[in-house]
C-alpha cells in the first residue's frame, strides 16, 4: 500500500471525531427521554396558545394582482387596503399564503377570510375552506397594525 493509500484510509476513519458521533446519540436519547417523561407524567404543555374568545371580527376578500399586490375588499366588493399601501405589505405576505393554502386542498374558488380581534387583544386570521388559523403573533407591530386596522 502507497503513502498516499494510507494518508486517506487514517483521514477517512478521522473525518467526523467519535466523540461527537457518541454526543449526537446522547443528545437524541436524551430528547427522547424528556418526551417519553413528559407524555407518561401528564405534564401540562407550555408556550400553548389559549384562544381567547372573539370580541370584533371582519369577513374580507384578498385579490392578489400578477404583480403581486392584494386589494383587501368587503365581502360586498368595497375596498377597504391594499398591500401596496404604506406599512402594508404584510397583507400581501398573507395573501400569498393563503392563496398557496387554497391551491395545496385544489380550491379555485376566492372565499372570504375572517379577521377577528381576541378579548386578549390578539389579531387572527382565519380561511374557513381551508381551516387556515393565523394567529398574528410574534409577526411585528406594524405587520399586525395592517390587519388590526381593517376592524377599525
Amino acid at each position: 500500500m502507497s503513502q498516499l493509500e494510507q494518508q486517506m484510509r487514517h483521514r477517512d476513519k478521522e473525518m467526523v471525531p467519535r466523540f461527537l458521533v457518541q454526543a449526537m446519540f446522547g443528545l437524541m436519547v436524551a430528547s427522547l427521554a424528556l418526551v417519553a417523561y413528559a407524555q407518561w407524567f401528564n405534564v401540562p404543555n407550555r408556550g400553548v396558545l389559549v384562544e381567547a374568545p372573539v370580541v370584533q371580527s371582519r369577513d374580507i376578500v384578498l385579490e392578489g394582482s400578477r404583480s403581486g399586490v392584494f386589494d383587501v375588499k368587503t365581502t360586498d366588493g368595497t375596498l377597504i387596503a391594499s398591500s401596496a399601501d404604506e406599512l402594508s405589505g404584510f397583507i400581501g405576505v398573507i395573501g400569498l399564503a393563503i392563496e398557496r393554502e387554497r391551491a395545496v386542498h385544489d380550491l379555485k374558488e376566492n372565499a372570504p377570510i375572517t379577521v377577528l380581534r381576541r378579548e386578549n387583544g390578539n389579531v387572527a386570521i382565519i380561511d374557513e375552506t381551508t381551516d387556515l388559523r393565523i394567529e398574528l403573533i410574534g409577526y411585528g407591530k406594524d405587520n399586525v397594525a395592517a390587519f388590526a386596522k381593517l376592524l377599525d
